[in-house]
């Protein structure tokens, strides 16, 4: 009698992602991501919407909607919270354009020690957003 061969474990990974900003207002977030930093409107849902989700060249965030603010007073400020980071090629050129486009930034354009630049938007419920490049990608 033959053994019959065992098929090889399927190793789990991970594949992606997705960050979750909490917003007072999922319309006027979509809207914002949309003018100023370019993204597109992928879903809302609820009525009114209290999920959504908005993307750009593929990279999604989600938005979740809160009644009270999940951070008490300025500590995501102080603490450089971030509640999203961003890979992006192009760091420089990204950062003009969200400039020219009225976004607001917690930290500007910066190159750290490590060799990696990226830059900091505050989004109107006061999300910090790291959109960055390593130093590898920038060459």
């Amino acid at each position: 009698m033959t053994a019959k061969p065992v098929p090889a474990a399927v190793m789990p990974r991970m594949k992606a992602v997705e960050a979750t900003l909490f917003v007072v207002d999922i319309q006027a977030s979509c809207r914002y991501f949309e003018a100023v930093l370019g993204f597109a409107t992928v879903f809302t849902y609820g009525e009114p919407p209290f999920f959504g989700q908005v993307a750009r060249d593929g990279v999604p965030l989600n938005l979740r909607y809160v009644c009270e603010p999940v951070f008490v007073g300025d500590i995501r400020e102080r603490e450089d919270l971030l509640a999203a980071q961003v890979g992006v090629a192009g760091v420089g050129a990204l950062y003009e354009a969200f400039k020219a486009a009225g976004a607001t930034f917690h930290q500007g354009l910066e190159r750290h020690p490590w060799g990696a630049t990226d830059f900091v938007v505050k989004d109107p419920d006061g999300n910090l957003i790291s959109f960055g490049e390593g130093a590898a990608e920038e060459a």
